[in-house]
């Protein structure tokens, strides 16, 4: 598995910064281990920093239009049957639907960097028909961090990019503490300002 997972990452890279976006819209590999071997590749001097950063963004976005669009025109019905070819279970599906419907639109920045929601979070937000410019404004406030973030972790460990996961798994508890924290802040002010909203 992993000399498979190494073979498609090195036909991805060998498109540059291409390879990276094309990496994150397709997921086939979770997106921390192509940007960590995006990382590897920034040390190695085949790509540079801030180029691997704007691909990453721009892949990990379109990824997640990809999957707003699908709830936008295929709804919930659509999903249930198909979610699992996109890696997306009924359960997954569940609870971002809660999660949005709870906290509103601004969950979608957060939700980013829980690793449960990250991607399912998408979809409610296109079956509910959120604003188009504000999704994608989140998505991307949300992809930058995370960008950067495991690019820097796969530069740091440079040969050892492959222990990625474990590397930065210390770091999801308190960014999903800070994310969830996020999430009701935004969720408290928005009622302060209108009381009377659901």
């Amino acid at each position: 598995m992993e000399d498979l997972i190494l073979n498609v990452l090195d036909c991805l890279t060998s498109f540059g910064y291409l390879g990276i976006a094309i990496g994150l819209m397709l997921e086939v590999i979770p997106s921390e281990i192509v940007l960590g071997y995006g990382g590897y590749m920034i040390v190695l001097g085949k790509i540079g920093f801030i180029g691997a950063i704007i691909a990453g963004v721009i892949g990990g976005t379109i990824a997640q239009l990809f999957l707003y669009w699908l709830g936008s025109i295929g709804g919930r019905p659509f999903l249930e049957k198909y979610g699992k070819y996109l890696l997306i279970n009924k359960h997954h599906l569940e609870l971002s639907e809660a999660w949005f419907e709870k906290y509103g639109s601004g969950v979608i920045f957060g939700a980013r960097f829980i690793p449960v929601v990250r991607h399912a979070i998408s979809i409610p937000a296109g079956i509910s028909k959120m604003s188009l410019w504000k999704f994608t404004f989140y998505t991307v406030a949300a992809m930058i961090p995370w960008t950067i973030f495991f690019l820097y972790l796969g530069m740091e460990l440079g040969n050892n990019w492959m222990y990625i996961k474990e590397t930065a798994q210390p770091y999801f508890l308190p960014l999903t503490c800070f994310s969830i924290l996020l999430a009701v802040v935004y969720y408290l002010v928005k009622k302060f300002k209108n009381p009377h909203s659901n």
